[in-house]
């Protein structure tokens, strides 16, 4: 993908930076990592700076100090995770600060003049993120819903160079899945999401709605699978077609002290790794791997030192681009599902915890 800040290839998994930075890692330790893109989130920074101040700071590029792409979501999906605080109407959403409690509104025109001022390269239709499980008829409505606002969105102006992409929704319906795609397809975006999943639904579901929804969005266009981040996930997903990931995870896990390794996750505090000299991964060149032990990081987790959130971050956004990078490689290469197979012999093979 082509973007006012540089391009990327696909597949590829974006860390997210929910307030202008990805935690614990600077801007150039991202990079260094092999990150090519990142996720910012619309609903915090319209909270916290505000969306006016960011602009008015030259754009969010300038302000956090990244001169990659960005992606911005809508903030469709932090209003659903704030039910009790919210009311939606056809007009949009309005809702209470999470931060304070104060009053506010946003709607499909007022989430793509936030993301205009932040300036970011790849901004996304407002949309509502239903629950799961969620009844067939809310469910339907809120399809309904979402295609209004997603057509709404294409109406107001963005920046000249931002991409735009719909979100598809509809729960765990296949019929409303199909509808959603359809219409966003006819109104014709930059790209489209699969929105609504990792919501507890189970894995069989999940990956049963992204076979059937895929089948319905062109083939030209980037298909965005959102916040859904285990490696084993990702990996179906783009056998699948999915294009493009973000989650959490990486940056979480790192904080709690689990590991991302080539034979699956390894959680530092156990105690068989007080006297460890390896790596976390011995097959990791990133920079934690290449200076610091198994013993070192437990250590510094178990003193509640700072630098292990650093350290930590480091090897998992490395983790996730490597992999990224070699699924990349591997579909070049035209050896996907052996590499799939490889993959799993390696976690069998492990003694690390796989979940």
């Amino acid at each position: 993908m082509e973007t006012a800040h540089g391009s990327f290839m696909t597949p590829v998994f974006m860390p997210v930076g929910t307030q202008a930075t990805v935690k614990a890692l600077s801007p150039e330790e991202l990079e260094d990592a092999g990150a090519r893109i990142i996720l910012a989130n619309t609903y915090h920074l319209y909270l916290r700076p505000g969306h006016g101040v960011v602009e008015k700071l030259g754009g969010l590029h300038r302000f956090m100090h990244w001169d990659r792409p960005i992606l911005t979501d809508s903030g469709g999906f932090q209003v659903y995770s704030l039910s009790g605080l919210r009311k939606i109407t056809e007009k949009g959403v309005a809702f209470q600060s999470h931060i304070d409690g104060s009053s506010h509104f946003i709607g499909p025109e007022e989430a793509i003049r936030i993301q205009k001022s932040l300036g970011s390269d790849i901004i996304m239709a407002f949309d509502e993120c239903v629950s799961y499980p969620a009844d067939y008829k809310y469910v339907l409505d809120s399809v309904r819903l979402t295609s209004l606002w997603a057509s709404r969105c294409l109406g107001e102006k963005r920046g000249e160079t931002q991409a735009l992409f719909g979100i598809v929704q509809g729960g765990m319906y296949s019929d409303l899945r199909e509808m959603s795609a359809k219409a966003l397809v006819e109104m014709g975006f930059d790209g489209y999401a699969l929105g609504g999943l990792s919501v507890g639904e189970d894995a069989d579901t999940r990956q049963r709605i992204i076979k059937e929804t895929t089948a319905f969005l062109p083939e030209d266009k980037p298909v965005y699978l959102m916040g859904v981040g285990k490696p084993e996930d990702i990996l179906e997903a783009v056998i699948l077609g999915v294009d493009m990931f973000d989650c959490v995870m990486p940056t979480r896990n790192a904080r709690n002290g689990t590991l991302f390794t080539s034979t699956g996750r390894l959680v530092i505090k156990n105690a068989q790794y007080i006297d460890d000299e390896r790596p976390v991964d011995e097959g990791c060149d990133c920079y934690t791997c290449s200076h610091f032990s198994r013993a070192y990081l437990r250590h510094l987790y178990m003193a509640n030192e700072l630098l292990v959130y650093r350290l930590n971050s480091i090897h998992n956004i490395h983790y996730y681009t490597r992999f990224m990078d070699d699924i990349r490689k591997a579909i070049r290469d035209e050896r996907l599902e052996e590499f799939r197979d490889n993959f799993y012999k390696r976690r069998e093979a492990g003694n690390q915890i796989v979940e």
